[in-house]
């Protein structure tokens, strides 16, 4: 194997991370309207692993889904377990790890008995109507294959590889999809994220809080002992820095955030490179500020276009057009990155 091909065999195991089912309901039960009619792809999603995949089976009917399809990448752990699915295969390659597709177009209705079936890929293949085939190339998201099936795609939902946010949202951006995607917090500093974000072409979903743990093979390196946990012999890893992005309308970002404290310059000092005050947490907001204030970048969370602009960020390593300064401080104290933020007119508090 190339030695390419090999850095991309380690940097897809480091990206193994498997949403759990609870986190996927908690934040996709806002959205079940705009899935009506839609044909949902999740692209980097092994049906029989992905819990994105069981989620849209399960609730196929409910949701009124048009179509839902899943794409398997090359290496996946569990690929090579279903191989007798594929009798074309010859023998001297069952040990392959084969990428896969799958299309579901009809679910039968289920009741509680059958519920537990309805998470089995073999369960739903007994429907003529649905198909699992094999790709013919890697079954990567940039591939030509998964490429073509995003275009007949109207939302994507997934949990895409964490190295690869910034490629893997241009590409939906590029070909105009709509999506609610998981990232890493740090990724709304992103120039060609936080660029979106400026635009009002990205934004945050609902459940952004708390501590959500993934799933992880076993072999799974991690180094701080608190943010692991093993049960029923499965490893869990926790990232406490995890939202949800996307470009479907939410209630939450027309909610406006309601402000209490009023303005001292002893309380915000101004940057000793930039002319900004600095607002230390998103609620202590001043609520009779005109100029520019420097939030952190959690602000993002409760962005209002209707209330703020965003004009930038600070504390980037380079300046790129977004990020206005390299480094921030206040008094010769570093600051940590910050958003720019004003006021919109009209929108003081009473």
């Amino acid at each position: 194997m190339a030695n390419k091909d090999l850095q991309k065999a380690k940097n897809a195991k480091k990206d193994e991370f498997y949403t759990l089912i609870t986190d996927i309901e908690k934040e996709l039960w806002h959205y079940k309207e705009q899935f009506a009619g839609k044909t949902v792809f999740c692209n980097c999603d092994d049906p029989y692993e992905s819990n994105f995949f069981k989620h849209f089976a399960l609730g196929f009917n409910f949701l009124g889904i048009k179509k839902l399809i899943a794409t398997c990448y090359i290496g996946s752990p569990i690929a090579d377990t279903q191989l007798s699915l594929f009798d074309d295969e010859p023998a001297e390659n069952k040990t392959t790890k084969n990428p896969h597709k799958i299309e579901i177009t009809e679910v039968e209705d289920y009741n509680l008995d059958t519920a537990v079936n309805m998470l089995d890929v073999e369960y739903l293949l007994r429907n003529k109507k649905n198909a699992l085939t094999k790709l013919k190339g890697d079954g990567d998201f940039r591939s030509p294959e998964c490429v073509e099936l995003l275009k007949q795609a109207d939302i994507v939902v997934t949990n895409p590889p964490f190295s690869l946010f910034r490629e893997y949202v241009a590409q939906l951006i590029e070909n105009d999809k709509k999506f609610l995607i998981i990232g890493s917090l740090n990724a709304i500093t992103y120039k060609e994220i936080f660029k979106l974000i400026k635009e009002n072409k990205l934004w945050l979903g609902y459940d952004n809080g708390g501590t959500k743990w993934f799933k992880v093979p076993m072999d799974y390196e991690i180094k701080t002992e608190s943010r692991i946990k093993v049960e029923n012999e499965q490893k869990y890893f926790s990232m406490g820095s995890v939202m949800w992005f996307t470009n479907l309308d939410t209630i939450k970002r027309h909610e406006k955030l309601t402000l209490y404290k009023k303005y001292t310059p002893e309380e915000y000092p101004k940057y000793d490179n930039y002319d900004a005050i600095e607002v230390s947490k998103v609620s202590e907001i001043p609520m009779d500020y005109d100029g520019v204030m420097g939030v952190p970048i959690t602000f993002v969370d409760k962005y209002n276009p209707e209330q703020f602009e965003i004009i930038g960020n600070l504390g980037s390593y380079a300046p790129d057009g977004y990020s206005l300064a390299s480094a921030i401080y206040i008094n010769g104290k570093k600051i940590f990155k910050r958003i720019l933020i004003k006021r919109k007119e009209n929108q003081h508090e009473n």
